[in-house]
C-alpha cells in the first residue's frame, strides 16, 4: 500500500484481488487432489444450504451467470453428484439436490479445502479470524442492501424508459 493511500481507499481492490488469488490457489490445490475447479463451488454451496435450491439462486450464490452454471450442473448430473427436480410450487423451476455420491464428493472436497485453508490461514488467531468474518458479515449485508437499491433503480429506469412521453 502506498504511503498516501488510506486503508478505506485501497480496501476494495485489495480485497477483490486477494479473493481471486485465494480462489486460484484453492482451485490449484484441489486440482492436484484430482478435483475440478469449476465443479466444486456448487457442490459445497448445496451442502451448506441443504440443497433444494433453484438453479437461479445457486448461480447467484456462487456468483456466476445461469447459463455457465447449467453447463457445470450438466457435468455434475452426468457424474451422478447432483439431481435436478421440478419444483412442486413452480413447475418451471428446477431444484438442485446433492446425491449420496455428491455428499461423498463434498466430504473429500471439504477435507482438501481444510488442508489448503489451514496453510493459508497459518499464523492468524481464532479471534483475528472471527473479527474478519464479522467484518465480512457487515460488508455482505451492505452489499445486499446496495443490490436491493440497484435493483429498484433498474426497475424504475425500465418503467421510465417504457413510459417516456417523448417517444
Amino acid at each position: 500500500m502506498k504511503q498516501h493511500e488510506s486503508p478505506r481507499s485501497s480496501f476494495g481492490i485489495r480485497f477483490s484481488l486477494l479473493a481471486r488469488r485465494w480462489r486460484r490457489v484453492l482451485d490449484t490445490h484441489l486440482a492436484h487432489a484430482g478435483l475440478s475447479g469449476a465443479t466444486w463451488p456448487p457442490l459445497i454451496h448445496l451442502k451448506q444450504t441443504g440443497g433444494g435450491m433453484t438453479q437461479k439462486d445457486l448461480a447467484s450464490l456462487i456468483g456466476v451467470d445461469g447459463s455457465s452454471l447449467v453447463r457445470v450442473l450438466d457435468i455434475l448430473e452426468r457424474q451422478g453428484l447432483i439431481e435436478r427436480r421440478r419444483s412442486e410450487s413452480d413447475g418451471r423451476a428446477r431444484l438442485v439436490f446433492l446425491t449420496l455420491e455428491g455428499e461423498r464428493r463434498v466430504a473429500a472436497i471439504s477435507r482438501e479445502l481444510a488442508k489448503g485453508e489451514q496453510t493459508l490461514l497459518a499464523g492468524l488467531s481464532e479471534s483475528e479470524l472471527d473479527a474478519m468474518l464479522s467484518s465480512f458479515d457487515v460488508i455482505d449485508q451492505r452489499i445486499s442492501e446496495f443490490e436491493h437499491i440497484l435493483s429498484g433503480e433498474v426497475a424504475s429506469d425500465a418503467k421510465t424508459e417504457h413510459h417516456d412521453p417523448s417517444l
